[in-house]
């Protein structure tokens, strides 16, 4: 039975290795296939091998980066791996003579640890800085470097950005009512209030500090309660 009759399928990057098998292996299920790729020749190529074997199939060139997407991950993931890498020798020195080591925190946000509704692109980044905090905390244990690695992972903020993110839920409601966003926001946080810098601050302080010596590789929610729901 062709479980993908009547089903079509875009794959993106499918011109060569697993992309392309993939393509073929829908096709055969049934699927008619959209190879989309950089490498427009090849796509064409594997389009016109599939509608060879009996397949529906087409090409097209696709360019899967976008100048917003990489503004994006240029802030909230590039900067946190350049910014690990460049201090990491650094910190693994002086972490020898610390009675905790050295310490990184990294900014994520309850986005990277639960699906945004309105923005999956920003809770995608964050997911990103997540489990790249665990997985230095595990590379730099495993090397004897003594630097602990955790994130803390705010909900809504009274900050610009904060406001920014109240403009944009009011815009994507289709009311524009700014207030009326906040309002949402607000009811949201069992703790009946929005968070402040002063509250996020407090948190990094802690983790950075020989007080928090046995963590590394955890998350700290600092969310007024909005995951605990």
């Amino acid at each position: 039975m062709n479980r993908l009759e009547g089903k079509v399928a875009l794959i993106s990057g499918a011109a060569r290795g697993i992309g392309a098998e993939t393509a073929r292996r829908m096709a055969s299920a049934g699927a008619a296939v959209v190879i989309g790729d950089l490498l427009a020749d090849r796509a064409q190529e594997i389009a016109q091998q599939i509608s060879k074997a009996g397949g529906k199939a087409m090409a097209l060139s696709l360019d899967v980066t976008m100048e917003d997407w990489n503004r994006l991950v240029a802030i909230n993931m590039t900067g946190v791996w350049l910014g690990t890498k460049v201090c990491a020798p650094a910190l693994a020195e002086s972490g020898k003579a610390s009675p905790h080591g050295s310490a990184i925190v990294n900014l994520a946000s309850i986005a990277g640890i639960v699906g945004s509704q309105l923005d999956p692109l920003y809770s995608m980044t964050k997911g990103g800085v997540t489990l790249f905090t665990k997985s230095t905390a595990l590379s730099f244990g495993r090397k004897g470097w003594r630097i602990r690695v955790n994130s803390i992972h705010p909900g809504v903020i009274e900050t610009d950005m904060g406001a920014q993110t109240f403009a944009s839920r009011a815009r994507q409601s289709g009311s524009n009512d700014v207030e009326a966003a906040r309002g949402v926001a607000l009811k949201q946080h069992p703790i009946g209030r929005l968070g402040v810098a002063e509250d996020i601050a407090l948190g990094i302080v802690f983790l950075a500090s020989d007080e928090a010596g046995f963590m590394t590789g955890s998350g700290m929610v600092v969310d007024g309660g909005v995951t605990a729901q």
